[in-house]
C-alpha cells in the first residue's frame, strides 16, 4: 500500500512512523509499504514479488505486474537476463500514476477480467496474456522460449493462448505473438532446447521430434532430445552441467556408441555454439544427413 492509502484510511504520519517502528508496516519502495514482507520475501522469487507489489502499488489500484515481471512471478523461463525494471500494465484512462517512476517500466494497455490473476498475492497478467504479451513485444527465440515453458509446465492450454491472441487481435506485434504461438511446443524442455529449435527452423533444416526414444530393434537405448527420424540422426542439446559429473560423462560417450552402433548419427552442441556458431552447428546435422545417406 502506498503513503496516501494509508492517510486515506485515517492513519496519521506518526501512526505510520510508530507502525514502522514495530515492523508491522515495512517500507518496499518510495512510498510503498508492506505488511507482510517477512512471509512474502522468501528466496529470490519472493523477494522479487515483493518488489513487483511495491511497483504496482505505486503505479495505482487499476495497475498488475506483467511481461518479464510476470513471467517470473509465474516461474516461466526467459531468454536472456531480463530487465532490471519492474514491468507493470496499467489500462488507459484509469486512476493511477500517468508516467513511470525510477525503475519501473509502464504499459498502457487494456487487461480484461480473464487476462488478470493472483500469484504470490501479486496482481499479475495470467499465463496467456503474459505469454502473449512477451511474444507481442519480444523477438522471436525470446517469444518462442516463455510460450515453450508455459506449455511444457502445463501452466497454459493452446486454447488459452488462442483466446488472449483474438482478444488483442488488433494490438502491436499481434501477427509475430501468432506465429510464436504456432511454433510453441510442450516437448521443449529448456531454454536452450526452444532456442535451438528456433535456429533449425532458421537455418533451413527440417522439424525434428522432441524427446524421442530411440534404439535398436532389440532394446530402447535412450531419449533423444531431437531425432531427424528419416536421416537417422540425433542431436543433442548439452546445458553446462551435462558433462560436470565424470561418471554421466562415460555413461553419454558409452550411450552415443551403442546409438552409432545402432545406425544412428549423433551430433553434440553446446549454448555456445548454438547461439553464436547456429551455422556451424546447421552445418554438422547436415554432415551427419549426408553420411546416413551414403551408408
Amino acid at each position: 500500500m502506498t503513503a496516501g492509502e494509508l492517510l486515506a484510511a485515517g492513519l496519521s504520519w506518526p501512526d505510520v512512523r510508530g507502525l514502522k517502528r514495530r515492523g508491522v508496516l515495512v517500507p518496499v519502495g518510495w512510498g510503498v509499504y508492506a505488511r507482510t514482507a517477512p512471509k512474502v520475501a522468501r528466496g529470490p522469487a519472493g523477494t522479487y514479488a515483493l518488489r513487483a507489489a511495491a511497483a504496482v502499488a505505486a503505479v495505482g489500484p487499476s495497475a498488475v505486474a506483467s511481461h518479464h515481471s510476470a513471467a517470473l512471478i509465474h516461474g516461466l523461463d526467459l531468454f536472456g537476463r531480463p530487465p532490471a525494471e519492474v514491468a507493470v500494465t496499467r489500462p488507459p484512462g484509469t486512476s493511477g500514476s500517468r508516467t513511470a517512476r525510477p525503475g519501473i517500466r509502464l504499459h498502457l494497455a487494456a487487461l480484461p477480467a480473464g487476462h488478470v490473476t493472483i500469484r504470490r498475492g501479486v496482481p499479475v497478467t495470467s499465463v496467456a496474456r503474459t505469454a502473449v504479451d512477451l511474444a507481442r513485444a519480444s523477438s522471436f527465440q525470446a517469444g518462442v522460449t516463455v510460450v515453450d515453458s508455459a506449455l511444457h509446465n502445463r501452466t497454459v492450454s493452446e486454447a488459452e493462448l488462442h483466446a488472449v491472441l483474438t482478444t488483442c487481435g488488433r494490438w502491436p506485434g499481434i501477427q509475430r505473438a501468432r506465429q510464436v504461438v504456432a511454433f510453441g511446443d510442450a516437448r521443449s524442455e529448456s531454454v536452450l532446447e526452444s532456442i535451438s529449435r528456433v535456429v533449425f527452423h532458421d537455418q533451413g533444416l527440417p522439424p525434428p521430434v522432441l524427446q524421442a526414444w530411440v534404439g535398436d530393434p532389440e532394446e530402447v537405448i535412450g531419449r533423444a532430445d531431437f531425432l531427424w527420424r528419416a536421416h537417422r540422426t540425433i542431436g543433442e542439446a548439452d546445458g553446462a552441467v551435462k558433462y560436470a559429473d565424470p561418471v554421466r560423462a562415460v555413461a553419454q560417450l558409452r550411450r552415443d556408441a551403442r546409438l552409432r552402433q545402432a545406425g544412428f548419427e549423433v551430433v553434440h552442441f553446446t549454448w555456445d555454439e548454438i547461439i553464436h556458431e547456429p551455422e556451424q552447428v546447421a552445418a554438422s546435422i547436415r554432415a551427419a544427413f549426408r553420411r546416413r545417406a551414403a551408408a
